[in-house]
């Protein structure tokens, strides 16, 4: 039980250092937005200019890069939702046994 405590107070850090990574990424370019949780893609929308590589590298690079941060902030999260399973079945069983 004191491993998966430790194990999730690990993983909440190391949650709270990629979702300061989002954050920096979108605060580098204004076309990101401001949204922690979700992806951006590279389907044309109605209205708006679709980036490819070749018309804004810069961008794309960035975008990739923050799609990248963002995928590993769902992984971490995934993570703590079977950890947190995990520890309270052993409290359970811990105070129910």
């Amino acid at each position: 039980m004191l491993l998966g405590i430790i194990l999730m107070v690990t993983l909440f850090i190391i949650l709270s250092y990629v979702l300061s990574w989002i954050r920096y990424f979108n605060s580098l370019d204004p076309r990101l937005g401001q949204s922690t949780w979700r992806w951006s893609y590279d389907y044309p929308v109605i209205g708006l200019r679709d980036f490819s590589d070749l018309d804004d590298k810069e961008f794309v690079k960035l975008r990739r890069k923050r799609n990248r941060i963002i995928t590993l902030m769902y992984s971490i999260v995934l993570i703590m939702f079977m950890l947190s399973m995990s520890l309270l079945s052993e409290i359970m069983i811990f105070f129910l046994a």
